[in-house]
């Protein structure tokens, strides 16, 4: 008698990176959103304290621009041909374990599973672009 297997399809690298930049842009969301019950934190962002200094409509750009990027790269995951795809992949998948690693220093401990998810799941998209498949032109 033959032994039962599950059965499972093929998942094309692009879902991967897709559904990867998916789950650490919702990482993400949470924790800013949780971090809004750290006692203070709404006495601070009332006094005008921003995420990254006084609030200005620079500061509040930037963290715009930042935090925009893993929802457009769920995008562009999918849409973007394979070469730039990977690249971008490997080099915003870094980009964002170095700014997890520079924001998680002395912080709540919801923040710091957090920041260790996002910075798993950043591994996970640098590895899955970097070993992308490939195969013979023909």
């Amino acid at each position: 008698m033959g032994t039962t297997v599950f059965d499972d399809l093929k998942v094309h690298v692009k879902f991967k990176l897709s559904a990867l930049w998916a789950a650490l842009m919702f990482c993400y969301i949470y924790g800013d959103y949780f971090g809004l019950y750290v006692p203070g934190k709404l006495k601070g962002m009332l006094a005008g304290a921003g995420p990254i200094g006084p609030v200005s409509q620079g500061t509040l750009v930037a963290t715009a621009v930042l935090l925009a990027v893993p929802g457009i790269m769920v995008f562009l995951s999918l849409a973007l041909p394979p070469k730039l795809n990977r690249w971008l992949n490997i080099v915003l998948g870094t980009f964002y374990i170095v700014i997890m690693l520079m924001t998680m220093p002395g912080t709540w401990s919801f923040y710091m599973l957090l920041g260790i998810i996002e910075i798993v799941l950043g591994a996970f998209t640098i590895w899955y672009a970097w070993n992308w498949p490939k195969r013979v032109a023909t």
